[in-house]
């Protein structure tokens, strides 16, 4: 009888789904910190794309200058990305608009150039990859817009 009653409890499934859901959990609490990090990740450079894009285009119109120095290109990116929640003191980024010359089959033309980088930290996803040796804490985003200086049409 007793010989019966250890061979059923041993031959039982009950309490598999406990472990098998403690096996599961790290993994998908992983995978959901993933997408919100990457989600943040992907924002973020969207609006570093967009800022580069701003900074371009006020360097490229008739009455501004694109050059290393020029305060309007960075206030105009400042203002778009601290209107976007970034912040230059919390997320620092550097702008860096310069005049390049490109040549096509048409001519050639200047253009704007606007650099902008910044670090990006990924924090939850920075804890799970200490824990394993890895280093995925933090991501470097870069954008850049290209755009043709317009010049003054001639009466």
């Amino acid at each position: 009888m007793l010989n019966r009653r250890l061979r059923a409890r041993v031959r039982s499934e009950r309490g598999a789904e406990i472990i098998e859901f403690a096996m599961v959990t790290p993994i998908f609490a992983l995978l959901i910190a993933a997408m919100f990090d990457f989600g943040f990740l992907f924002r973020n450079w969207e609006i570093v794309t967009n800022a580069a894009r701003e900074g371009a285009r006020v360097g490229v119109l008739p009455s501004y200058s694109c050059a290393a120095t020029s305060v309007d290109i960075k206030d105009r990116v400042d203002a778009y990305m601290a209107g976007s929640g970034i912040s230059k003191t919390a997320s620092p980024y550097t702008v860096s608009p310069q005049v390049t010359t490109v040549t096509t089959a048409a001519g050639t033309f200047s253009a704007c150039v606007v650099k902008i980088s910044m670090t990006q930290t990924l924090p939850v996803l920075k804890v799970f990859t200490t824990w394993f040796g890895g280093n995925l804490a933090n991501i470097n985003l870069q954008a850049a817009a290209v755009m043709r200086t317009e010049t003054q049409a001639a009466n």
